[in-house]
């Protein structure tokens, strides 16, 4: 049996295969494996990054769990017809045929604020929403409850289901939308013709690879980033800042921020006001953050060992170069937290 070891240069390596070594992380490499990961990035484009399998199984749960539930698919049936039932009483209404009768709305869900304005009211447009929301109502009944389905495959089937629902929203159409056709009357259709010139900017933006538009009005260092660090260290993956205390007495042991993948560092670091660094330094503390770079083509090939290896572990062995024979606090933001925790389990395991 082999395990993971600690090199010289404080890198964690495989020194063989051994069946735990993939549950905290590692991937061991097979014969034609790179064919494997190629295909599965392509895969990753056609279908936004989700996975197929997962997404099928998941599916697959729900709809094989529905197929043998009769009485769930009878009331299913049931909240169908009086849906269509209240849509029609809406429609006769709406048409003067029922005005003896009092409305009856599908409330939107409290977090859905497409259809606030008083304009949906109006006729034809309460129907159209009305439509939507007695839909999207049937389908979260239709993914919930269901006897027998994962609590996570539940939840994946139904935020699959409304975003598929969401695309065709009366609220995203300009034809369907009462607050678009209002702001085409009152403008003349230039809304158009800026929304079109709107589209055209970042285009070329993005085929100049230029910032969005608003950006420069947040200047690193300036409006952003404002806490004064230095940069201690680089590799190919990462900067690692060190921010140093602004009170006369400083606390011994420093303490490593990492942050997420997708987002700048000074996302810890935005502005006087919050600030995690600005206010950590001003508590007497060292801080270190690691600021990743942003990946290319060219590093197609770099797995989680190497970000594990060139982000966390290059980062504590500098560290105790700068601060020597003190205990290292860390601390991680969303993914970093994610990939903090799978090096404190392999130096766990290595005895670090």
């Amino acid at each position: 049996m082999k395990k993971l070891s600690k090199s010289k240069n404080n890198k964690l390596k495989l020194e063989g295969q051994d069946s735990d070594v993939s549950s905290i992380g590692f991937t061991i490499p097979y014969e034609g494996q790179a064919y494997d990961i190629m295909l599965h990035a392509w895969l990753g484009k056609m279908t936004g990054w989700l996975s197929p399998a997962s997404l099928g199984l998941a599916m697959f749960d729900w709809w094989s769990h529905v197929a043998i539930s009769p009485a769930k698919q009878f009331d299913l049936i049931q909240k169908s017809w009086e849906n269509l039932s209240q849509f029609n009483l809406q429609l006769a209404t709406s048409a003067g045929l029922n005005e003896c009768c009092e409305k009856i709305n599908c409330k939107p869900r409290s977090q859905d604020h497409r259809f606030k304005d008083k304009a949906w009211e109006e006729f034809p447009f309460n129907l159209y929403s009305q439509a939507f929301l007695l839909n999207e109502k049937w389908w979260n009944e239709a993914t919930s409850n269901i006897r027998g389905v994962s609590k996570h495959h539940a939840h994946v089937v139904n935020f699959v289901t409304r975003q598929i629902l969401d695309m065709f929203s009366p609220s995203n159409y300009p034809l369907t939308n009462p607050e678009v056709f209002s702001a085409t009357f009152q403008q003349g259709g230039a809304n158009f013709v800026s929304g079109f010139n709107n589209f055209i900017e970042d285009y070329c933006r993005l085929r100049q690879k230029q910032p969005p538009v608003g950006t420069e009005k947040f200047p690193v260092g300036k409006k952003v980033a404002i806490t004064p660090g230095k940069v201690v260290y680089r590799n190919h993956l990462i900067e690692l800042i060190q921010y140093e205390p602004t009170t006369s007495e400083v606390y011994a042991e420093p303490i490593l921020i990492i942050p997420a993948w997708i987002m700048k560092y000074y996302i810890l670091d935005l502005s006087k006001h919050n600030s995690l660094v600005k206010y950590l330094v001003a508590q007497g503390h060292t801080v270190f953050m690691i600021s990743w770079k942003n990946p290319t083509s060219e590093d197609r090939n770099l797995g989680l060992e190497d970000y594990l290896n060139l982000g966390i572990m290059s980062s504590l062995q500098v560290i105790n170069d700068i601060i020597p024979d003190k205990r290292i606090h860390a601390t991680g933001y969303c993914l970093g937290g994610t990939l903090l925790m799978i090096a404190a389990a392999a130096m766990e395991l290595i005895g670090d």
